[in-house]
């Protein structure tokens, strides 16, 4: 999810959301609240890490931190010199899940509306474009509140909402050098945001959890067009049209990174799988 989310066109929430752990994710964080904090207060530390179904949230952050950091130099380099490989990776991840998550859904007229509806969402924010601007440290607190949510929503990346607000490449530089008073105040908004959207969100998948999953899964089908290897400009093209203004289509790469993407996604989805029956029998 970390490395998903410094790709602007591709969302950790995707990931989260093809993979199984995305419900589970929402109700953690929503259940980060003020009854977790009266039994912090009264000192009930180990009841109030059981609310708030705390390891989950420590390993899964812990490790979209650590992806972040790590990967922030190397992902910007892909970005720059090998953008093809990048976004093939990533496209080969998504779409190999695609079936598996739709496969679980009972489909009827109204949520096949609801997908067609989260298409045209995500087609609609990718056609957006990005603006520049020099940020005030106010804006990394903003900026952050905004695209958190976005991190969370499947198929809504948080980096390309940050180069809509013209504060990617701001956030990136900061993470990358350290500077610690922008990355306080983003990390800030980041946690507002995430405590108030998850509620919103929580409250969706409880009352109508077929019909908000199905206008989700839309979401990330729209999306599919914002990580297609061959772009310029970040609009997608065909093949003769990047052949023409690049001269190589790096063909035989892109299919090579998309089969590793499958392959990772398919290794993913067994452990889940795995995991499961171990439940299933525990219980």
């Amino acid at each position: 999810m970390g490395a998903a989310d410094i790709v602007p066109g591709v969302s950790g929430g995707t990931l989260a959301l093809l993979l199984g752990i995305y419900e589970r994710l929402i109700k953690a964080i929503r259940s980060v609240d003020h009854h977790a904090i009266g039994m912090v207060l009264q000192g009930k530390l180990n009841a109030a890490w059981q609310h708030m179904d705390g390891t989950f949230l420590l390993c899964l952050f812990s490790g979209i931190l650590l992806s972040v950091f790590l990967l922030a130099n190397g992902v910007s380099w892909m970005l720059a010199h090998q953008p093809v490989l990048l976004w093939a990776l990533f496209f080969g991840l998504i779409l190999s899940a695609l079936p598996h998550l739709c496969f679980k859904l009972n489909w009827n007229r109204s949520r096949l509306a609801l997908l067609m509806v989260g298409v045209g969402i995500a087609l609609a924010i990718g056609r957006l474009q990005p603006v520049e601007l020099e940020p005030e440290l106010w804006m990394y607190f903003v900026a952050g509140a905004i695209a958190i949510c976005a991190m969370i929503l499947p198929g809504i990346s948080g980096s390309f909402i940050l180069l809509l607000l013209g504060m990617y490449a701001p956030v990136l530089l900061a993470v990358t050098e350290l500077h610690l008073v922008p990355l306080a105040l983003f990390a800030s908004g980041c946690a507002v945001g995430l405590l108030s959207f998850s509620r919103l969100l929580s409250c969706l998948l409880a009352r109508y959890h077929d019909a908000t999953l199905a206008l989700l899964i839309g979401v990330v089908i729209g999306a599919m067009y914002r990580v297609w290897p061959w772009q310029l400009a970040g609009e997608p093209v065909s093949f003769a049209t990047y052949a023409q203004q690049n001269g190589s289509l790096q063909l035989g790469w892109a299919v090579l990174l998309a089969v590793v993407g499958i392959l990772l996604m398919q290794g993913m989805l067994r452990l889940e799988r795995q995991q499961d029956s171990r439940d299933d029998v525990s219980n």
